[in-house]
């Protein structure tokens, strides 16, 4: 189906050809009777006449009428109806019957086409009609008819009305039975949508649907904090595991993984077996320092939550204590849609998508490991323990990476960790991971450092 195919408009019962013809056949029966009770004139048949040819005449000039800039054919047939309802109360001499069946069918006609504006808009045509006639023809008022002019006019208006009620009845059946084939269709539509949406990153779905994203071969720069983890020992596990049990050990991982990478507003970029790409920064942004906070804060929440899923796992005959690795890193991406025109991926690439997988696969079992960027952005907020600087694969020069100890509010009043940095002095303690017999070493060497700036400020 071709859904940019135009769709003929549906057109108002009264606007119609037929039913122009139906209620002009109204008024050329009352006036026949007329002429029937009262004589035949020259009026006369010239009003039959025209009420007979004037819908033939109005359809051959709908279309003509439409390709008029600025006028609208609906309006225009409507103002001659208004004016015609005028002419003819005023030709059948002010008679009450036909003249209270003419108002009708001209109500009832804008009632359906426009509503209570229109309706007051043709009331107001009418009487512009009948005052003009009024001056021309100065007719004499003769307000009760005869039984034959009384009987016609209010059977013919009748008929109309009746057909113009079964015909607008038909319609909305109609409508109804479109409403349902509608309905049935947007709930199609919701429930493909909803299943098409799990291959995207929520972010880059609803992105796509609000019209921020476009559907092209494009990308831009960025600054992103990329995030990579895998499972430390997978492989052995694959190798011991039946393939379904293995399944959905993966499934219940990667959805809880999940879970908290939405939580902290990350874009989940792909799954690769356990490996879990996810990067903060787009489609939305809350700035590179709370982009990076974010990261390194749902970072910590999966490490926490490994506990958890171990002791599931646990009591699932899974002995094998698996722990995950993590890495990350900040700086400037090439993000947006890769691929071809029929088949595209929205991803990341760049030098720090690649720190960060190698961070990943350099870090220990529970370790998160952050390049010197990521941990300047994260240090007020994160503890972190200086690893120095590492040779990285694929880097040819090394690089300071920072180990991701926890979240500074989580480390209790009295914290193990003592860190502090000014211009020439950088200190980093962390007292529970000193062995008892390089205490002594320990102390020598603060003691010589604070000695070594006592003499630097006498001197």
């Amino acid at each position: 189906m071709n859904m940019h195919k135009r769709l003929k408009p549906v057109r108002p019962p009264l606007e119609g050809y037929y039913s122009r013809v139906m209620a002009y056949l109204c008024v050329a029966i009352t006036f026949i009777a007329i002429a029937i009770e009262e004589g035949v004139t020259t009026l006369n048949v010239s009003v039959v006449v025209y009420a007979l040819l004037f819908p033939h005449v109005a359809q051959l000039g709908v279309d003509r009428l439409r390709r008029i800039e600025g006028l609208r054919s609906r309006l225009a047939l409507l103002a001659l109806d208004g004016l015609h309802t005028g002419i003819f109360v005023t030709l059948c001499q002010f008679n009450i019957v036909p003249s209270l069946v003419f108002i009708m069918l001209l109500s009832l006609a804008s009632i359906i086409v426009g509503g209570p504006l229109y309706l007051m808009a043709s009331w107001l045509l009418a009487v512009v009609g009948l005052l003009i006639t009024s001056v021309i023809a100065s007719p004499q008022p003769e307000l009760y008819s005869g039984a034959l002019v009384n009987f016609t006019s209010l059977a013919s208006g009748a008929t109309f009305t009746v057909i113009v009620a079964a015909f607008v009845y038909h319609q909305g059946r109609k409508l109804e039975q479109a409403q349902k084939v509608i309905s049935a269709e947007q709930e199609k539509t919701s429930l493909l949508a909803s299943n098409l949406s799990k291959y995207l990153s929520p972010q880059v779905w609803e992105s796509i649907f609000a019209g921020k994203q476009s559907v092209t071969l494009e990308t831009r720069r960025k600054k992103l904090t990329v995030f990579f983890s895998d499972i430390r020992g997978f492989t052995e596990l694959a190798e011991e595991m039946e393939a379904e049990a293995l399944t959905d050990l993966l499934n219940n991982y990667l959805n809880e993984m999940s879970r908290i990478a939405l939580q902290y507003g990350g874009t989940i970029d792909k799954f690769i077996g356990d490996c879990v790409m996810v990067f903060f920064g787009d489609p939305a942004t809350q700035g590179a320092k709370q982009d990076a906070e974010a990261a390194v804060s749902m970072a910590i929440a999966m490490r926490k939550h490994m506990k958890v899923l171990r002791q599931q796992w646990r009591s699932q005959g899974i002995t094998r204590p698996l722990e995950i690795r993590m890495g990350l890193s900040t700086g400037y991406c090439t993000v947006g849609n890769f691929g071809a025109d029929n088949r595209m991926d929205y991803t990341i690439i760049g030098r720090e998508v690649n720190l960060a997988s190698r961070l990943e696969n350099a870090a220990e079992a529970g370790e998160i490991l952050i390049p010197h960027e990521t941990w300047a952005l994260v240090k007020d907020l994160v503890m972190c323990r200086d690893k120095g600087q590492v040779m990285v694969k694929g880097f040819s020069k090394p690089v300071q990476v920072y180990q991701v100890v926890g979240l500074r509010r989580d480390l209790g009043a009295a914290p193990s960790f003592v860190e502090h940095e000014l211009p020439g002095f950088s200190m980093y303690l962390d007292t529970t991971n000193i062995r008892n017999y390089d205490k002594d070493e320990v102390i020598k060497a603060l003691e010589h450092a604070a000695q070594k700036l006592k003499d630097k400020v006498i001197v």
